[in-house]
């Protein structure tokens, strides 16, 4: 099965379960310049979205300090 028909699977899971908000951040490929276009949408209450973007990131630079300190 092809990586983005899995991630399409998972990402339909998770919004068809009952959840008090979500975050989607998605981009477009890089163009000839390195810039991408990224757009951001949720539902659910706003300060909320922003607390899960908040952890997310520090999820995300812990994997990253930890893949650097390897």
């Amino acid at each position: 099965m092809d990586k983005s028909v899995r991630s399409e699977k998972k990402i339909k899971a998770a919004l068809n379960r009952k959840c008090a908000c979500y975050v989607l951040i998605t981009c477009s490929e890089p163009n000839s310049s390195g810039e991408m276009d990224v757009e951001m949408n949720y539902e659910g209450d706003e300060t909320l979205a922003a607390y899960l973007v908040e952890n997310a990131a520090e999820v995300f630079g812990n994997h990253q300090k930890r893949r650097e300190s390897q």
